[in-house]
């Protein structure tokens, strides 16, 4: 036997074990319910029981406006997104925002089932528990999706809409996000349910920021964190499994005041998508926020909370 192939045998040896060392690195058990909650609700958190679910929601501002904003986060997020926009606005606005089912601190549905019916039923179910009669109803990226599906279908209880960064119709030539492409692939997505890398979530908040210095190691800790919930990996594969296709037609049937708020560098949905929005919505408007990407009331929330309270102060 050669020096060399002896060389290969060797390696061919080590590889297994190289291969077992990588994935024990790579492993993340799931965090418990009790320990996750502990780090993550505060003071202002509430509980109520839904759907088989124990949602995690806060109801804060002023308590004296006839009209709640709720705010509906995103995939692979939480209600604390919405954080720096609540400060600024708290003060004239009741606002109410929940973690949807499959995140943050609510966690897995038992129907493990998470289309857009499934949400639009939460919401709606969410809005009777609470009392709301009519509200604002605002969602980013694919809580506008669910945003906008829950106005069609509870026309009485929404005055208006505020749509940020939001899906609706099909992607084109966008970049997207490298953690919601894996989830999208069935044998790939198996394995992230076990074994997820703190820095594929610091990669993804990356693709959704304009600017990549702001994603800050606490920020990455929330999602990292919060998707290590129990039950939450294996909702979000569940959820991106259990996708159906968009229907942009339905949009052109939204009767309701529309304010459309885009970040210009918005790498997963492009913002050309504003433009078909206001294009298909009757009398709605678009801001558009520079040097902001996906998620711009996180990245550049004074001109969004801004361009929201001059939109309410406009409703009729």
């Amino acid at each position: 036997m050669t020096p060399s192939s002896v060389k290969w045998k060797k390696a061919l040896w080590l590889l297994p074990a190289l291969l077992l060392v990588a994935a024990v690195g790579l492993y993340r058990a799931e965090i418990p319910v009790a320990i996750i909650e502990h780090r993550y609700a505060d003071s202002s958190s509430r509980f109520i029981r839904l759907m088989g679910m124990r949602v995690h929601y806060k109801d804060q501002g002023n308590p004296q406006d006839s009209f709640p904003l709720v705010l509906i986060h995103g995939t692979s997020s939480s209600l604390h997104t919405w954080d720096s926009l609540v400060q600024r606005i708290e003060s004239r606005k009741r606002i109410i925002r929940m973690d949807l089912p499959a995140f943050g601190l609510t966690g897995a549905s038992p129907e493990r089932r998470y289309t857009t019916d499934f949400y639009v039923a939460f919401v709606d179910s969410f809005l009777q528990r609470l009392g709301v009669q009519r509200c604002i109803l605002g969602g980013n990226s694919l809580g506008g999706g669910i945003a906008w599906n829950t106005a069609l279908a509870d026309t009485s209880r929404i005055r208006a809409l505020i749509l940020l960064d939001a899906t609706g119709y099909p992607r084109k030539t966008e970049k997207g996000n490298l953690g919601f492409k894996l989830a999208a692939i069935p044998g790939v997505a198996s394995l992230l349910s076990s074994f997820t890398p703190r820095a594929l979530i610091r990669k993804s908040l990356e693709d959704s920021y304009s600017d990549p210095m702001k994603v800050n190691d606490a920020l990455v800790d929330r999602y990292f964190e919060l998707l290590l919930r129990e039950g939450n990996r294996q909702a979000t594969v569940d959820l991106f499994q259990g996708r159906r296709p968009l229907q942009p037609e339905r949009i052109r049937d939204i009767r309701v005041p529309t304010l459309i708020l885009w970040g210009e560098d918005d790498r997963l949905i492009d913002v050309a998508n504003a433009g078909h929005f206001t294009r298909d919505i009757p009398g709605s408007e678009a801001v558009i926020f520079s040097h902001s990407g996906h998620i711009p009331m996180e990245e550049t929330p004074e001109p969004v909370a801004k361009a929201i309270l001059r939109f309410l102060a406009q409703l009729p």
